[in-house]
């Protein structure tokens, strides 16, 4: 008896159900989301925590989102609130600013390649660039069947509205409720250990980690808290440019693969003269003509060939 069942008759809703789910998938606005949901969950929670910060210092709560927008720089927006709370001028928060993210010279010049091809979607894709926007650049393959500028702008794009999200809800609940927020940046501490761990799945090598931990250890100790980031960045540089052949050094191929194997048997090899080569004795035995070829072959005579 057959074991079919009416339930294993495929419907009409599932067929249209698997192509809508598959016209989804190669979307580039689908596929920027599925990629970018580590950093929703992270930039909406640090957003929020730094919207509750700006508030506590006493800023006006619109700061937040306009910040958000046109500074987009979550390490430098923390320090920006100290510092227009302390009185500091705009040359000084500027200079700054440029210093604490000088590293994004280096993450531009790594992705020209990737950006020469985008047109009109170049200048945001520069302004977007943040770490956590950089890693996912390098590490996550667009789709196939999407297009890689476009891909690349979307992920983009997601990644500052999780920003700028979270910073107008932090602002807007910290001006509605005010309340103590006392270690709240410590946030954007926690979402580089996320992009770390994230990191050591898809880069397995040793040596850059090895590197950023010497360099930040020593920067603590020569340059303090107050320049350390600069510090830690140019001494990781300097370790990674010195150590770059060591990195990229291919490992040694291992031993030929074995010669192909016929449906018969393993292929023997061949003599110039067109007889196979006997691998026991390494003798050349004379190449059969068409005619022998159809002649049976003899009856063993004495056990001799």
């Amino acid at each position: 008896m057959s074991s079919f069942r009416p339930t294993d008759r495929p419907r009409p809703d599932d067929n249209a159900r698997g192509l809508f789910q598959g016209r989804l998938s190669g979307h580039p606005i689908a596929a920027a989301f599925a990629a970018s949901v580590p950093v929703l969950l992270g930039y909406t929670t640090i957003g929020f925590a730094f919207g509750l910060v700006l508030v506590g210092a006493g800023l006006p709560w619109w700061l937040s989102p306009v910040s958000a927008l046109f500074v987009y720089a979550g390490a430098a927006q923390f320090m920006s609130v100290g510092l227009i709370s302390g009185g500091a001028g705009v040359f000084e928060i500027a200079l700054l600013t440029l210093v604490m993210n000088a590293r994004h010279a280096v993450y531009g010049l790594s992705m020209l390649d990737r950006f020469s091809r985008s047109g009109k979607l170049k200048p945001y894709l520069v302004f977007g660039l943040t770490d956590e926007t950089y890693g996912l650049l390098t590490t996550v393959k667009p789709p196939e069947s999407c297009d890689e500028s476009r891909f690349y702008f979307w992920l983009t794009a997601l990644d500052q509205s999780y920003w700028v999200i979270g910073c107008a809800a932090g602002a807007l609940f910290g001006a509605a409720l005010p309340f103590d927020t006392k270690g709240l940046d410590f946030a954007l501490t926690a979402l580089f250990v996320v992009l770390l761990v994230e990191q050591t799945k898809v880069v397995s090598r040793f040596e850059p980690y090895a590197i950023a931990a010497t360099a930040s250890a020593v920067a603590f100790v020569l340059a303090g808290p107050r320049n350390f980031l600069l510090v830690a960045i140019s001494i990781a540089i300097g370790g990674l440019i010195l150590f770059r052949g060591r990195m990229e050094r291919v490992t040694p191929p291992g031993p030929p693969p074995h010669a192909p194997e016929a449906a018969g048997g393993p292929l023997q090899a061949q003599h110039a003269d067109g007889g196979p080569l006997d691998a026991t004795t390494s003798r050349t035995q004379p190449p059969k003509s068409s005619a022998a070829a159809e002649v049976p072959p003899a009856a063993p005579t004495g056990g001799l060939r």
